[in-house]
């Protein structure tokens, strides 16, 4: 058998890196026809030269002339640059899947070409469903492209679901670690800083989604993913914090049984089982010991506590652009926040402004969503002056 071609989109982040390390486990097995990168030139290009991609492409067009320049000794691998580039990359004939491990709205268009080209969707860009849903889920069905979910609890929600397709889901429960600020109070975490809310107590992330798990934003974004990945109403998807993130989600049936997929906090095995899906893969690292875990917690999130996971079931209930129009505005203020220019709990109060003031659409295109995007950027910008 031919090797499966893949194409990285983010290889040089969290989800991409963990991925090229699955890939070299499987050298036998799998093969990169692509990597790309925003601004990292450097490790783009050391991983090209390991992996020997057949072309590799830098978002950020300012970073190409030094890109070129290091990868000046490998003339066999193609250079470009520039969201354009993202775009038509992924629609390469070889390519059987494309990784979007890219962060934030960033991915939308070229998980679109990708889909529109067949490619199979390993999904680790959840933004892409939050902001776009029905419009993904329409372009897979219409093209006949398969969306294999990466992220950790709608990978176990995919796994417990595994063989039960006729079988109907009563309850969606979504676990969240519950992020460095759990057990703090609401005056506590209005005066935490950035490398307060950095230090995750279970997984290791990249810092967007590391300040979006603290805010629990990023579990809101979930609820979202999960809704259009499962068909289910956002009533069904239940979240639980669960501090020993061993239980990655499970599966409520009809007939009350509950199925999940456990296992310890590491990337790398939901990464594999989409590459490999419907196979499962030797995997090297640790395996879960149920001895030495002991014991398992689980409970209701403080809503109060986390006003960004009350504002995305908010936004799940409004529907049509008001999930962009979050998404856009959390963008914003995480940035800012990693600036130092927004406190912790003022992300919440900017993002629900602009959703008050952001130009609703209640049946959007795809031009909606890229206009919602810039308006309501514009809007948190705004604000945080």
């Amino acid at each position: 058998m031919s090797k499966r071609q893949i194409a990285i989109l983010g290889s040089t982040g969290s989800i991409g890196t963990q991925a090229l390390q699955v890939i070299e486990e499987h050298e036998d097995l799998y093969e990169v026809y692509c990597l790309t990168a925003y601004n990292k030139v450097e490790l783009l290009a050391r991983q090209a030269h390991r992996f020997n991609p057949a072309a590799v492409v830098i978002a950020n067009e300012q970073r190409y002339d030094e890109l070129k320049a290091l990868m000046q000794d490998r003339p066999d691998i193609k250079v470009y640059a520039g969201h354009r580039a993202l775009c038509e990359i992924v629609e390469a004939q070889p390519i059987d899947m494309v990784l979007t491990a890219m962060v934030g709205f960033a991915g939308l268009e070229p998980t679109i070409a990708a889909i529109k080209a067949h490619k199979t969707i390993c999904l680790a860009n959840k933004e892409t469903l939050v902001v776009a849903g029905e419009l993904i889920c329409q372009l897979a069905l219409e093209h006949r492209a398969q969306i294999l979910p990466v992220d950790s609890e709608h990978s176990a929600i995919f796994q417990s679901l595994v063989g039960e397709d006729h079988n109907p889901i009563d309850k969606i429960l979504l676990t969240a670690s519950g992020g460095p600020f759990r057990t703090k109070t609401l005056d506590e975490i209005a005066h935490v800083t950035k490398a307060d809310a950095l230090r995750h107590p279970t997984w290791d992330m990249g810092t967007k989604i590391t300040i979006d798990s603290a805010s629990m934003m990023n579990k809101g974004f979930e609820v979202i993913e999960a809704k259009w990945l499962f068909g289910v109403d956002a009533r069904q998807i239940q979240v639980l914090v669960h501090p020993q993130s061993i239980v990655h989600s499970a599966v409520q049936f009809q007939d009350g049984s509950v199925k999940a997929q456990l296992g310890v906090p590491d990337m790398r095995l939901p990464i594999q089982y989409a590459f490999s899906f419907p196979r499962r893969l030797p995997l090297s690292g640790q395996r879960l010991d149920l001895f030495q875990v002991q014991h398992l917690e689980f409970f209701e999130p403080d809503l109060q506590k986390f006003r960004c996971l009350q504002l995305a079931y908010e936004a799940i209930s409004r529907g049509g652009n008001m999930p962009c129009i979050v998404n856009a505005a959390n963008e914003v203020v995480n940035r800012a926040f990693l600036e130092d220019r927004c406190r912790f709990l003022q992300m919440g109060d900017v993002i629900a402004e602009t959703m008050q003031r952001a130009t609703f659409v209640e049946k959007p295109t795809l031009e909606d969503y890229l206009a919602t995007d810039q308006e309501a950027r514009r809007i948190a910008a705004g604000l945080l002056a």
